[in-house]
């Protein structure tokens, strides 16, 4: 016999809000890892292809963090760098469990997910992460990035946004109260 009773639904979740995250963090793991296959074997160390008067393919290596951090290590960074991606990874995914629903907080943490998991696999095969996005002006270089990089920078971006909308939100919250 069904029970009647209202269901709260404080605590109720939808079934696959968690498992959609989880799958649009994989796509960004599945292209960055595609990608940084084909380049690292199309392309020798170092060598660009030039695609835009400011923008080249390349292949480079990083042991360190973003911007080079750290990169000339003994190779104590690769541990460093894995184990606060570990903490990240398990600190995202217990966020996008709790908060499914908060769509902009929850996309901003799949992409930085998705970015963190991406460089790991690099770094847990290879002892570095494979780079090979190069932007330029005459002799100006950004540091060289891969599509985790972009994740995880769309992402932090994302999390700064819901933040400032948070702040706002509670503001205007707090005005009509006063």
């Amino acid at each position: 016999m069904p029970d009647n009773k209202p269901q709260s639904t404080a605590h109720t979740r939808k079934p696959g809000h968690f498992t959609y995250w989880l799958l649009g963090a994989l796509a960004i793991v599945v292209a960055d890892q595609l990608t940084k296959g084909y380049f690292d074997g199309s392309l020798k160390y170092g060598e660009r292809w030039n695609i835009l008067p400011f923008f080249d393919f390349t292949l480079l290596y990083n042991p360190g963090a973003a911007f080079s951090f750290l990169a000339d290590g003994q190779g104590w960074q690769r541990w460093l760098f894995t184990i606060i991606a570990l903490g990240a990874i398990g600190l995202i995914l217990n966020l996008l469990y709790r908060h499914p629903r908060q769509l902009l907080f929850c996309t901003s943490l799949t992409a930085i997910l998705g970015g963190a998991v991406g460089n790991l696999v690099d770094r847990m095969q290879h002892g570095h992460v494979v780079d090979f996005l190069l932007f330029y002006w005459d002799s100006w270089y950004f540091p060289a990035f891969n599509i985790a990089d972009i994740g995880i920078s769309v992402g932090a971006a994302l999390l700064i946004l819901d933040e400032i909308r948070r702040m706002r939100r509670e503001r205007r919250k707090a005005a009509r109260h006063a």
